[in-house]
This record gives structure tokens, C-alpha cells and sequence, in this order.
């Protein structure tokens, strides 16, 4: 019996669950460059998210958020960002978050302090997003860095590209 005649015995699930299996977007490192804005503080609000592993695009996100703060605006992209792996079923050894803000990296992180509640609900909701994705086996590391403004132009780009439209 030849390999052809075999597959076409194979339960569909089995053939399904095969090819969705091979088809899962894995990588070792992941890079995200995150960045939120506002045109005024509290004003019209947008994020860019640049996803890219080995210099390639993986995927980009660029919407408008309603009226809201710049820190909002840095905070919700890391959310949508986080949102969108888990919906794409990104899979990666290395997760890399690049932000030009120190203030939104230095929070996420720990190392300050979050005075305003609000803030604080949104550092809670990327720490229950990451756990999920931990759990699930999407990431493994995680780091972020902060960058100059001039290291993140492609996330700034496209919160500019929402906002302008």
C-alpha cells in the first residue's frame, strides 16, 4: 500500500491537528518595540507595536485608543501586544519589549513604584497576560529594555500613522 492511500485513511482531526501543529509560528527571540502616545496629556491616544524576529516583521499593530494619557497609551500597547501573541499563537524562546519609556519599563518591572491605581490595573493585567502565555508555552524569558526615542521608530511611526488618520 503506498504512503497516499494510507493518509487518506487518517481521521481528519488527526490530519487537522498535524498541519495547524506545523504551521505554528515559533521563534528564539522575539523583538517588540512598544510605544503609546497622546496629543495632549490626556488627549487623543494611539499605539504602535513592531514585532520582529531576526531583522523580519512578524506582525504590527497601529490604533487609536480614544482619549486618554501618554502612560495609558505606553501601557496599552504592551497589553495589545501581549493580546495579539496569544491570538496568533506566537510561540518563542526570548521575548525582547523595547520602550522609549524608562518611566513604563521601570514600573512593568518593579523597580518603581505605581502611585496612580489605574496604572497599576494595567501592570496587573500584563502580569496575568504573561503568566497565561507562560502557562501555556508561548514564552519562556522575558525582558525589557528601555531605548532613546530615536531607537524606536518604527512603534512611533505607527502611533503617529493612527493618530494622523
Amino acid at each position: 500500500m503506498d504512503s497516499s492511500s494510507e493518509q487518506a485513511h487518517l481521521p481528519s482531526r488527526i490530519v487537522d491537528n498535524a498541519l495547524k501543529y506545523l504551521m505554528i509560528n515559533k521563534y528564539d527571540l522575539l523583538e517588540i518595540n512598544t510605544d503609546g502616545g497622546s496629543r495632549g496629556n490626556p488627549g487623543p491616544a494611539a499605539i504602535g507595536v513592531y514585532a520582529a524576529s531576526n531583522g523580519h516583521q512578524v506582525f504590527t499593530l497601529s490604533e487609536t485608543i480614544g482619549e486618554t494619557t501618554n502612560n495609558v497609551a505606553e501601557y496599552t500597547a504592551v497589553i495589545r501586544s501581549l493580546e495579539a501573541i496569544a491570538e496568533k499563537e506566537i510561540f518563542t524562546e526570548k521575548l525582547k519589549y523595547i520602550l522609549d519609556s524608562e518611566l513604563i519599563v521601570k514600573q512593568i518591572t518593579g523597580k518603581y513604584k505605581i502611585k496612580k491605581a489605574h496604572l497599576g490595573e494595567l501592570r496587573e493585567q500584563i502580569v496575568k497576560l504573561v503568566n497565561s502565555l507562560k502557562e501555556k508555552g508561548q514564552i519562556k524569558l522575558m525582558t525589557f529594555t528601555n531605548v532613546p526615542r530615536e531607537q524606536n521608530k518604527n512603534a512611533d511611526k505607527l502611533v503617529n500613522e493612527a493618530l494622523d488618520k
